[in-house]
């Protein structure tokens, strides 16, 4: 089978004809989080559709990939929802941009609250899809939410070990976020941290992978005006603390899919993951696609999203 979608591959996307897409809202605790739910458009009295809650990457929002991944979900007869995680976008959360990953965890479980209230949902037939740092965020939230019946991730991205061992001294980070919490406390201004350069910073010492987030969210591909691209300093502390793969091997029975591209700088967090995760679970190379590739290139994503409906069709039906 070869997809020709008819969804716009744009920020934001516009998806097909065959599509609707509504502006919704849900409570993550005390917390609104501002979703768009993607459905087929002819949809029959009485019949129920499964359903797939999309996790967007670090810092994003969901009118660049995630959405477009719902979109097309959509578009192959899924009810399919993205959503701002709690701190960004138009969802609710202090400090703005405040990276809190039990909060990025309960997000999902908070979209499935509200998918099961949804009368064309089969609550029984509920999937999720993680790209990038929500691929770690799905894979904690299935250790924990047991109506996700099938977990899917793309270019999955581990923020905990970022954090710990990829961003310098861990001791040394820790120190400057306790240091700038000492200074908000006594009533200093939040520190926010900003891991991409901007495109005047790129050079030929810009580590490869940062140069394609760089052409991804500073240019019409990516960029939106509410995606600010910075987190605040305190946010570092937890997710030091943030181990998604410690009990990966509980989702099992329930089916576990790791797309990756095979170029990806990002690779090695997916080949971490899928040799810890217990079966069922797939790793699925996408040929000669990087980490951003399957964000949004069409090529691509054309390879990625036959993967994914051939996964979510043997798992939850059609």
């Amino acid at each position: 089978m070869s997809f020709e979608f008819k969804t716009t591959f744009a920020v934001p996307p516009a998806p097909a004809p065959n599509v609707t897409v509504e502006n919704v809202t849900f409570l993550n605790r005390d917390m609104q989080v501002a979703g768009h739910l993607y459905a087929p458009k002819e949809r029959p009295a009485g019949k129920t559709y499964p359903a797939i809650v999309v996790g967007h990457p670090f810092l994003g929002i969901k009118e660049q990939t995630s959405g477009l991944h719902a979109a097309l979900l959509a578009e192959l007869g899924y009810v399919a929802l993205a959503y701002d995680a709690t701190h960004y976008g138009q969802s609710g959360g202090q400090p703005r941009e405040e990276e809190v990953p039990s909060d990025r965890v309960e997000d999902f479980s908070a979209a499935i609250d509200f998918l099961t209230t949804l009368d064309c949902v089969d609550p029984e037939r509920i999937g999720v899809v993680g790209v990038c740092a929500s691929g770690g965020y799905s894979i904690a939230a299935a250790q924990q939410e047991a109506r996700i019946k099938a977990v899917a991730t793309v270019s999955m991205f581990n923020m905990g070990r970022v954090h710990r061992q990829e961003m310098g001294d861990a001791g040394e980070l820790l120190a400057a976020v306790g240091a700038n919490r000492t200074s908000v406390a006594n009533g200093g201004e939040v520190e926010y941290f900003r891991p991409l350069p901007l495109p005047t910073e790129v050079d030929e010492n810009t580590p490869p992978l940062f140069k394609t987030f760089v052409d991804y969210y500073y240019t019409p591909r990516g960029e939106h005006s509410r995606n600010t691209l910075r987190y605040t300093a305190a946010s570092a502390g937890r997710l030091v603390n943030f181990f998604p793969l410690a009990q990966i091997e509980t989702i099992s029975p329930r089916p576990l899919l790791m797309i990756v591209g095979e170029n990806a700088e990002s690779r090695y967090y997916t080949d971490e993951a899928i040799e810890k995760a217990a079966e069922p679970k797939e790793l699925f190379v996408v040929p000669g696609a990087g980490h951003v590739d399957l964000y949004d290139q069409p090529h691509c994503m054309a390879v990625s999203m036959q993967k994914l409906d051939d996964f979510f069709a043997k798992y939850l039906g059609s």
